[in-house]
């Protein structure tokens, strides 16, 4: 099994706009009519990926999720080598007594997905790109 690698920030966005106004004025840079989206993405030094998702966006695919008290708004989220790596090492960390959010799934955006929870209790998204439809 491929190591994970550290890949995402994400953010969950009370008003997606104002977000991304916010993070242009940091010269990050989103695609044109990013307002309009679910969920943007803007690429960071090194590598690195700044996801935006709307509340709406992140109540979609979990219905129970709602906006922390106060800050927490931040995820991780690590690139798993395959889909099935994303099971594989949901499994290893769930197994090993962390808590599972949502279990592996193949998510309408084109990843496999799952979620756990690290020991402070904070979300860790696990993900890889499905196979493109007719490969």
């Amino acid at each position: 099994m491929t190591a994970p690698r550290f890949a995402v920030i994400g953010v969950v966005a009370s008003d997606l706009a104002t977000s991304l106004a916010f993070y242009r004025r940091l010269g990050l840079v989103f695609p044109t009519g990013a307002e309009e989206q679910p969920h943007v993405e803007a690429e960071l030094p090194g590598g690195l990926v700044l996801a935006l998702d709307s509340e709406e966006t992140v109540r979609s695919f979990h219905s129970r999720w709602r906006p922390p008290a106060g800050t927490g708004r931040v995820s991780l989220a690590f690139r798993c080598g395959s889909p099935t790596g994303v099971d594989a090492l949901y499994g290893e960390l769930v197994g090993a007594g962390y808590r599972g959010e949502l279990e592996p799934w193949d998510a309408f955006w084109g990843q496999r997905y799952a979620t756990v929870h690290d020991p402070d209790g904070n979300a860790v998204d696990l993900f890889a790109p499905l196979p493109a439809t007719g490969e």
